[in-house]
């Protein structure tokens, strides 16, 4: 068999799988490859955080939980290209229009090139504005100030290692895109020790070692276009963006984008709430949210399997198809999560503790994680609800979930709750806001669907 047989059979093998797998098994396929990379890329937060914990500083430990939202913002401006183009390359792909998704594929890499250069701008302009609004105080605002202008500097990698991993997922191609990640979380793992201790970097160093670790993995993305190893090719010839694309990367990119940032303002707020309870108890929260992100990368990565399934399918109206994979998705992941659950209630003070040795975080950190771990059996339908409305091309019920979710839900109850009952109340906040907002979001999606609209 010659090189072009053996690709053109990888692409059918590809468009099979979208196309006709048992969704119990398609949904497996494509999720759990995807779930490994993710828990691999949730080791660079955490990689920071344990090196960081081994300088036996709370003040750096609670820079790093208090510089999170800005690596979130990012990743909202990276989703709107990666969500919006991943989204139109899978229903192009569907109508059985290559060109179209090729086309889609190069105006989604060059929009990120040109968003990385906007953000940084952004960021150093308003650097200092940025610190006081994240909630530093006196003991943390120059560790946060390190850190922030360092994930800035390296915007380009942050941002394209993300954007550039969804854009092969959305053609099936999920074994690639977890190269990258791997290949750069073990970068990351690498030089963590290396200019934190033996350059007596610090937090600096953790900085530095994240933007080079996903640096590599956003080059090691690209070459697999640039070796034509993948079914869709960015090309010179599409570098003009169309109005028509761009016009349709935008529609679902842009509430994707704004879901991610009313996430990033949760965050927020979270954190100045927990402030007023010690520089202690924000870094007890920043490393149990950091464990808890396990649980919520499951639940992402089978969402995130499930797009191109849902996309390719709707483009192909084929909406049974959809309805099957949904039902599947939610129970895949519904189980997966309550099994992670019971290891976090068995064993939060043994997983705070590979952190830190302060008894007081160890404390406070179980007590968060024993209750936010709550919100896993649930908040797997919600993402997956969410995701599955952008990949079909309609992210006005994608971007209203997350409205009712974080502004009419969830920053309501942290402020009432954390006023009328103290910090269990703020920990209280979000598990209650999962458990409505599954019933609302699957009620919609279902309905959506079985109207076949």
């Amino acid at each position: 068999m010659n090189t072009l047989d053996t690709q053109t059979e990888k692409e059918d093998r590809r468009i099979l799988l979208l196309q006709q797998e048992k969704p119990a098994k398609a949904v497996l396929k494509l999720g759990v490859p995807l779930i490994a990379g993710m828990m691999i890329m949730a080791l660079y937060n955490l990689t920071d955080t344990w090196f960081i914990g081994r300088m036996h500083d709370d003040y750096q430990l609670a820079a790093v939980n208090l510089a999170y939202p800005v690596m979130m913002i990012m990743i909202a401006v990276s989703n709107m290209v990666g969500t919006g183009a991943a989204s139109l390359i899978a229903r192009s792909l569907g109508a059985s229009d290559r060109e179209k998704a090729c086309h889609t594929l190069t105006t989604g890499i060059v929009l990120t090139v040109v968003n990385s250069a906007v953000v940084a701008g952004i960021g150093f302009l308003f650097l200092d504005s940025i610190i006081k609004g994240l909630g530093a105080e006196r003991n943390t605002s120059g560790y946060t100030e390190q850190y922030v202008s360092i994930l800035l500097a390296g915007s380009i990698g942050l941002m394209g290692n993300y954007t550039f991993g969804q854009l092969l997922r959305s053609e099936g191609s999920v074994n690639y895109s977890l190269i990258g990640m791997i290949a750069g979380t073990a970068a990351n793992i690498v030089l963590d020790p290396v200019l934190i201790f033996l350059f007596g970097m610090q937090i600096r160093g953790a900085a530095i070692a994240t933007v080079i670790g996903n640096g590599i993995g956003a080059v090691l993305s690209l070459q697999f276009y640039i070796r034509r190893k993948t079914l869709l090719r960015p090309s010179v010839r599409y570098i003009k963006p169309a109005a028509d694309i761009l016009r349709e990367i935008f529609w679902v990119g842009v509430p994707a984008t704004l879901e991610t940032l009313l996430t990033s303002a949760a965050y927020i707020v979270n954190n100045n709430l927990a402030v007023t309870y010690g520089a202690l108890t924000v870094a007890a929260m920043g490393v149990s949210q950091k464990i808890l992100s396990l649980g919520s990368y499951i639940y992402q990565g089978f969402a995130a399997g499930t797009q191109p399934l849902m996309g390719y399918n709707y483009g192909a109206k084929n909406y049974r198809r959809m309805l099957q994979v949904l039902r599947a998705g939610i129970l895949i992941v519904s189980g997966t999560e309550l099994c992670l659950m019971a290891v976090y209630g068995l064993a939060a003070p043994a997983l705070i503790g590979m952190f830190t040795q302060s008894e007081e975080v160890i404390r406070t950190g179980s007590t968060v994680l024993r209750t936010m771990m709550w919100i896993l059996p649930f908040v797997g339908a919600v993402s997956m609800s969410r995701i599955s409305f952008q990949a079909m091309g309609k992210p006005q019920y994608a971007f209203g979930i997350t409205v009712v979710r974080q502004l009419l839900l969830y920053i309501p109850l942290l402020l009432i709750f954390n006023r009328l009952f103290g910090f269990r109340g703020l920990i209280c906040a979000q598990p209650l806001t999962e458990v409505i907002m599954m019933a609302v979001s699957v009620t919609l999606l279902y309905s959506v669907l079985t109207r076949g609209k």
